[in-house]
């Protein structure tokens, strides 16, 4: 694992598809993200295509699992600011002003978040623009990669980060 300051968090709520999570924790290991896994997941974390989409990145991600999101939710500092990326997010994720340090938060492939961990703060449910009615998700990690780069974006990052 690098020893570079996190720059960002993504959170993985239940995760199922352990390509998507290999990709994810390649992207978290170019960018200085932390990784935060959320149980139950949908594979082992030595499947081969985890492993495999992950490459050889895994020794340079910052990760971490937690065994629910109450656990996540009570071991993190009361004062971090979390984005809750699902469908119907009544802000789109790039008209907020991201810090470093924030949680980016995404739910299950085919499930999305529980209703319950954003209703009550609809500023922080954000939203990716999609322009065919027909088309029901885009593919979680390019939800991720699309939310992380523009947060870091915000913090320059051509510059000194």
């Amino acid at each position: 694992m690098s020893q570079s300051v996190c720059r960002f968090n993504i959170v993985l709520v239940e995760p199922e598809i352990p390509p998507n999570t290999g990709n994810i924790a390649r992207l978290c290991a170019a960018t200085n993200s932390k990784l935060h896994l959320i149980e139950p997941l949908g594979f082992e974390l030595n499947d081969k295509q985890l492993k495999r989409a992950g490459m050889d990145y895994w020794h340079h991600v910052d990760w971490c699992k937690w065994p629910s999101w109450l656990d996540f939710s009570e071991g993190i500092d009361r004062s971090s600011r979390l984005w809750f990326v699902e469908s119907g997010g009544k802000v789109r994720y790039s008209d907020v002003k991201f810090a470093r340090g924030d949680y980016l938060v995404f739910g299950r492939e085919t499930l999305g978040l529980p209703e319950s961990l954003y209703e009550e703060d609809h500023k922080r449910w954000l939203r990716i623009p999609m322009f065919n009615v027909d088309a029901r998700s885009l593919n979680l990690s390019n939800c991720v990669s699309l939310v992380l780069y523009e947060a870091l974006r915000q913090q320059d990052f051509d510059g000194e980060l």
